[in-house]
């Protein structure tokens, strides 16, 4: 029953999709496709910068970093509660020689500083526009992720809390039983004392990425026949940031329906809306999928997601095994493919 309520919306845009599959301009998709690949390269790259500052010893590749990338995202697209990021750590601890899961967990969250830097202005023009609903608002939506929070305040605090303390307390145990955990959370974390080198290799390249998914953005609104335009373009953003909050569906599917509907509600009719929000998220969707699937098979050599994802807890049990002192019950497993 909440499965099917979750996904209402979306599943309810999937029909008009497909019912207006001849009026989209292929065209425009087609360039706002190539620009969310794009997007993901720029950030890849900002990545690699990030992981060159922390190893700097090591030899490694960029095409290897993408790879890990690009099947994150790609397998995220598909699977709720960000189960991608487990095979992206996983990828790209493989792919540099000598790394730690602490140091590669804290250089791929260096990008969360400039998501949030451009997040915050984003809500503050969405929600000033008058179009966007306010939080009270999210319990009128057919999303069952916003209306359930919107509908339980003190639960969604609890919530909140309750993985604040958790995270601190996971924290403060795996300091107390490996002294030298902070230090490769640092290691992670070099780039960031170098603020010159920071802002050139991974803000100002996270910020061209922002500029291509822009873009994609723009020409995926001109084919669906919203139309493109700055405001629009921010709104959109706006909606993915709320869509990614509460990751309980695909991509935010469901939620990004409910919202994209309201936002838009003045600018179009309510079938192109839905047309729009559904096919935008199954076009970035299918093209993260396909380029991660791609990397996932042609550079780590692995035949599927399902495998990596085995492949690293094998290796998460015998990094722990090494680091406890205990031999490995399968030395003789491959740590990497690619």
């Amino acid at each position: 029953m909440i499965a099917d309520s979750s996904l209402h919306s979306f599943v309810d845009a999937v029909g008009k999709f497909f019912s207006s599959l001849a009026d989209i301009s292929w065209g425009a998709l087609a360039l706002g496709v190539m620009f969310h690949a794009l997007n993901l390269t720029f950030r890849s790259r900002a990545a690699f910068n990030v992981f060159r500052a922390a190893y700097p010893a090591e030899k490694f590749r960029w095409l290897h970093i993408w790879g890990a990338y690009v099947a994150g995202v790609g397998f995220n697209s598909v699977v709720p509660a960000r189960g991608g990021d487990v095979i992206k750590v996983f990828l790209v601890k493989t792919s540099i020689p000598n790394s730690s899961y602490p140091a590669i967990l804290a250089g791929l969250s260096v990008d969360a500083l400039f998501d949030a830097s451009i997040g915050i202005f984003v809500l503050i023009f969405a929600f000033t526009q008058g179009v966007f609903p306010k939080p009270p608002d999210f319990s009128k939506l057919h999303a069952f992720d916003l209306s359930f929070f919107a509908n339980h305040p003190r639960f969604a605090l609890f919530l909140i809390t309750l993985l604040a303390i958790a995270i601190l307390v996971g924290f403060a145990l795996l300091s107390a039983r490996v002294k030298a955990f902070w230090a490769r959370v640092r290691q992670g974390f070099t780039i960031l004392r170098d603020r010159r080198r920071y802002f050139r290799q991974v803000y100002l390249v996270q910020f061209y990425g922002w500029l291509c998914r822009a873009a994609g953005f723009w020409f995926l609104l001109e084919a669906f026949h919203i139309g493109g335009s700055v405001r629009n373009v921010l709104l959109v953003f706006g909606v993915n940031a709320v869509a990614t909050i509460v990751p309980f569906t695909p991509g935010g599917a469901g939620v990004q329906q409910a919202l994209l509907v309201k936002v838009f509600d003045n600018q179009a009719t309510g079938a192109t809306v839905a047309a729009y929000s559904v096919g935008q998220q199954i076009a970035t969707a299918v093209t993260s999928f396909c380029l991660g699937l791609a990397a996932v098979i042609f550079i780590f050599r692995f035949r599927s997601f399902k495998e990596v994802i085995s492949a690293g807890r094998a290796d998460e049990e015998r990094d722990k095994a090494a680091r406890a002192g205990v031999p490995s019950s399968d030395p003789a497993a491959p740590r990497a493919r690619g």
